[in-house]
């Protein structure tokens, strides 16, 4: 979340020198070079970045994410630099370079707005997906056994579900535990990293009998 909204404040800061240099152009020197630089830092950062969100997604790790999407951010930068500085050298317009940092910024912006969202999600133990959910609750529907109170939470790449699942009063207790264990297992076969963990209570049917 920190490196997020120190990329999200680098992006206005960005905009600020941008816009003070609209208002106040001045040649820039050594287009060459800068340019040569710029290039070099982008190709690097890009393979190194492109590294790091594989890892990321592998470990569903938010804070190899945060620093993939740093690295991408300077790519962002160091081709708008280029850009801007060749762009300078050919045409003369100093104007160029302030406009490409502000578009630079834009983007910058967008990518560290998303990082900040998925990263304060699981301070707030959000639930899993809608698609990992419709996994677990395709599982005990299937077996026309109802449930309630399905409760599931991510945190880091691990995955937890709860669930209250209602069955026959006189069912053996073997039979109870063999098809709990057949639900745990194709839900673990499909969502990697959960734990879940199944209440059984008496069928409301057979809660009406009783009363």
């Amino acid at each position: 979340m920190i490196e997020a909204v120190l990329i999200f404040i680098a992006a206005g800061w960005i905009i600020y020198k941008a816009i003070k240099k609209m208002i106040n152009p001045a040649p820039v020197e050594k287009i060459e070079i800068g340019s040569m630089v710029m290039l070099i830092s982008a190709v690097v950062n890009f393979f190194v970045s492109r590294k790091l969100y594989r890892v990321a997604r592998k470990t569903d790790s938010i804070a190899l994410e945060a620093d993939a999407l740093h690295l991408k951010t300077d790519v962002l930068t160091s081709l708008g630099v280029a850009a801007g500085l060749i762009l300078m050298r050919l045409s003369g317009w100093l104007i160029l370079d302030p406009v490409i940092a502000i578009l630079v910024a834009m983007i910058i912006l967008r990518e560290s707005y998303i990082l900040l969202r998925s990263a304060f999600s699981p301070l707030l133990d959000a639930s899993l997906s809608e698609q990992e959910n419709a996994i677990i609750r395709a599982e005990i529907t299937q077996r026309n056994f109802t449930f309630h109170n399905l409760r599931t939470r991510k945190s880091g790449h691990f995955r937890f579900a709860d669930v209250h699942l209602e069955m026959p009063e006189d069912m053996a207790l073997k039979d109870i535990h063999r098809i709990c264990d057949e639900i745990e297992n194709k839900i673990e076969s499909q969502i990697s990293g959960i734990e879940i963990n199944i209440h059984v209570e008496p069928a409301e049917k057979e809660k009406l009998k009783q009363q």
